[in-house]
């Protein structure tokens, strides 16, 4: 029930969304009350620009039929340092804001400032509040006082009330057809919601909603499946859906977009946002999938940024948003647009400084007694220990701090805004993880991991962000000026080892691996102290290896890659990088024939075992290999599950995901760039291409899967754990008796390097 609330209520801030007066915001109490509270906002935005245009800019605003103040005054700008005269334009009704910056941005010879950021968000920087923050409301009248820092790590947890809903039947990439039956789960207790009959459903749907009274509905599938589908319904039957809490408002939906990003096509689902209370579907979340709720809780925190758009969008705007807030509380003005384009240079400065990160190409094949160590949070560090950032990189007043491997400078007289925004996120998961070692509650630590996850998230992205070139606070020279910090740490921590017996293995970026006979953790641990005084940042031992495999390249068998192989820690924990086991196109039935592989063969202790355990390996691939043939594997072990990175009536190649897309478009299904799709090989060599998969969803008992082709990929995966030594495997056959000839070809091993390569990228 919605009440105005009293004097000296105390709670937390659910949500925040702008109106025609001002901000409403939702409080969930200590009582466990839900409280509605407006509060006044008058947003505001600054144009740069002096004299006459100045005086020509202030007529025509004050022409505008919106309701505006104007007032001159000074702020910083990032890359001076210096005030800049501009005009402060105050808008009465939030609603009226962004319709006043268009047509400011009409105007000539104009710069905007603070013009485009969402309201919700603004409110925070402004306000000094933030998602989630425990506060008094009510005192003083129409105020909101804050009892909390978004850098606590001791603030108590809202009891906040969940709803789980999902289909009953979930399939493929579609964004149409019928809704079928709702599973709803609260407090364990699970119930089905028939869909045979739409208007029952809806009816049935909204009671438990009111009755329930939910503030997070959380989903699988609910921004491109289940909402869409109810709120078609629900304009089709004339049934108002109770989704928002309070009143009438109109449910919000996104776009839905494909876009590039860290090497690949990503596809986001068009969010659907609720007022009052929070929908978030787990399919539609990065961060939701990797931290949890309490890490996604975290970072809205510490971003500012509502919990359903946080949910949404990438880490990256997470952080771009407490580089704003940090501008905003400081006087600094925000650029609409990036102000620092990449200067133009020879290409022998480039050579000079645009090299990237450091890596040792590994020594392939099999090594016993190996730690590795790790840098803590290295980039993040060297851009607050060194002061990098966008307006510190060669200042004119300090070009005697040269940086180490590169043409550039650092100011050493101003603090960035970048490491002011760094240093405190790096306290803040460093904290964390110390709660986390310290604590002996099993539900408090997996907190604490999903909370340190996600601000670890947020220091990864910080440094690509530094160079991107759609960053409002970017310049590649910084981001030069770090990797060149980086190669001169990792050279300096490859030394130390080296000096002190160490052989060294592999060295990636921010991470090395040395072996030595009979290694002591105490060394080891007094090793990692020595590199930490050379280099001046923390490193740590991410672990003592009994023993590990650094596979080779399949293009160039003599040579191994950085992000492919298979370790066995002391403690037991086996560790796994790039091969099948970890990609998430890897056939369910692959997987665990993999899975069991590496389980017998981490029973090895040393080479000597590991050789000794391969005849059982073998024996769990050949089993493997016995059912493929035999056909007794259940289609649904043999799906694949790809990522389509264009259009699918794009696509020129016959590749398996092409085909099913284009399948999948025939039946009113397409798929966007970047979604992914699930197909069964049915006939790899087919001559007639869409012949050669079908997608999983249209798969019938009259289709087969190719057994063949699904024999080679089992082989692919587990033949790298049998024959780095030597060993190779004996020719195989089907059940059937036919030889499967795709299975039999042996690769030729070529003699390993006598010393690790290096190479730089």
């Amino acid at each position: 029930m919605v009440r105005p609330p009293r004097p000296e209520t105390t709670g937390w801030l659910l949500d925040a969304y702008p109106t025609t007066h001002g901000m409403h915001l939702w409080i969930l109490t200590e009582k466990g009350d839900r409280l509605f509270f407006p509060v006044p906002f008058h947003p505001r935005f600054y144009i740069g620009t002096t004299g006459r245009v100045l005086e020509q800019t202030r007529r025509r605003l004050e022409r505008l039929r919106f309701p505006v103040t104007l007032a001159e005054t000074e702020r910083l700008e990032l890359f001076s340092g210096t005030l800049h005269p501009v005009l402060e334009v105050t808008v009465l009704s939030p609603s009226d804001f962004f319709e006043v910056v268009r047509q400011s941005s009409s105007l000539p010879e104009v710069a905007l400032y603070n013009c485009d950021i969402p309201l919700p968000q603004l409110y925070f920087y402004e306000s000094g509040l933030f998602p989630l923050a425990f506060c008094r409301i009510g005192t003083p009248p129409d105020g909101v006082e804050l009892l909390d820092s978004p850098w606590n790590t001791d603030s108590p947890v809202p009891p906040i009330r969940t709803v789980s809903v999902a289909l009953e039947e979930e399939s493929g990439p579609a964004r149409c057809g019928s809704l079928g039956g709702l599973v709803v789960e609260i407090d364990g207790e699970r119930r089905l919601l028939d869909g045979e009959d739409p208007r029952e459903l809806l009816t049935t749907l909204n009671t438990f909603l009111k009755r329930e009274d939910p503030d997070l509905i959380l989903t699988n599938r609910g921004d491109d499946m289940i909402l869409p589908r109810l709120l078609a319904l629900s304009g089709k039957l004339g049934i108002p859906l109770a989704l928002n809490r309070f009143g009438n408002q109109e449910i919000s939906q996104g776009k839905e977009r494909s876009f590039f990003s860290y090497g690949k096509m990503v596809f986001r689902a068009g969010g659907v946002s609720l007022l009052g209370r929070w929908h978030l579907d787990r399919k539609n979340s990065f961060i939701l999938g990797e931290a949890g709720l309490a890490g996604l809780f975290e970072q809205a925190r510490v971003t500012r940024i509502p919990v359903q758009h946080l949910a949404r969008t990438s880490t990256g705007t997470g952080i771009t948003s407490m580089q704003m807030a940090y501008a905003i509380s400081s006087g600094i003005l925000v650029p609409k647009d990036k102000g620092m384009p990449e200067a133009f240079r020879s290409g022998l400065d480039l050579l000079e400084d645009d090299k990237g990160g450091m890596v040792f190409l590994p020594r392939p094949g099999f090594h016993e007694s190996v730690v590795e160590l790790d840098f803590a949070s290295m980039y993040p560090s060297l851009m607050t220990t060194h002061n990098i950032s966008p307006e510190t990189v060669d200042c004119p007043c300090c070009p005697e701090n040269r940086v180490p491997g590169s043409s550039h400078h650092l100011c050493t007289r101003r603090k960035g805004l970048v490491p002011a925004v760094l240093s405190p996120l790096l306290a803040k998961r460093q904290r964390y993880k110390e709660l986390k070692k310290t604590s002996e509650d099993p539900h408090l630590r997996q907190e604490y991991e999903g909370r340190q996850g996600a601000l670890k998230w947020l220091l990864v992205v910080s440094f690509g962000y530094l160079g991107y070139k759609n960053a409002r606070f970017g310049k590649v020279e910084a981001h030069e000026c770090v990797t060149a910090l980086s190669r001169n740490k990792l050279l300096q921590a490859k030394e130390v080892a080296e000096n002190q017996g160490y052989r060294f293995l592999h060295g990636i970026v921010d991470s090395l691996w040395l072996s030595r006979p009979d290694l002591d953790e105490a060394e080891c641990r007094c090793l990692a102290d020595e590199i930490s005084r050379t280099t001046g940042l923390t490193i740590g031992i991410e672990g003592l290896y009994h023993w590990i495999i650094f596979f080779t390249s399949k293009g160039r068998p003599g040579l191994a890659v950085p992000n492919r192989y298979l370790g066995l820690f002391r403690s037991g924990e086996i560790k796994i990088r790039g091969i099948a086991l970890r990609r998430s196109d890897t056939p369910p039935f692959i997987a665990r024939i993999q899975k069991r592989m590496i389980d017998h063969l981490a029973q090895a202790k040393n080479l000597r075992e590991y050789r000794s355990l391969l005849p059982g390996a073998r024996e769990v691939l050949d089993e493997g290999m016995k059912e493929i043939g035999e056909g007794r594997i259940p289609v649904s072990e043999l799906v694949i599950k790809k990522r389509i990175s264009k259009e699918p009536e794009a696509y020129r190649k016959a590749s398996f995901q092409a085909i099913v897309a284009q399948e999948l478009t025939a039946r009113g299904q397409a798929p966007r760039p970047g979604e992914r799709i699930s197909l069964v090989i049915t006939g790899a060599r087919d001559p007639d291409p869409a012949s050669r998969a079908r997608a999983y969803d249209t798969f019938s008992p009259d289709h087969s899967y190719d057994r063949q082709a699904y024999a080679h990929l089992l082989l692919q995966a587990c033949e790298p754990l049998l024959d780095f030594s030597g060993q190779s495997l004996p020719e195989k056959k089907s059940a059937k008796g036919k030889p499967l000839d795709l299975l039999l070809r042996k690769r030729q091993r070529q003699p390993e390097p006598a010393e690790s390569e290096k190479t730089m990228i």
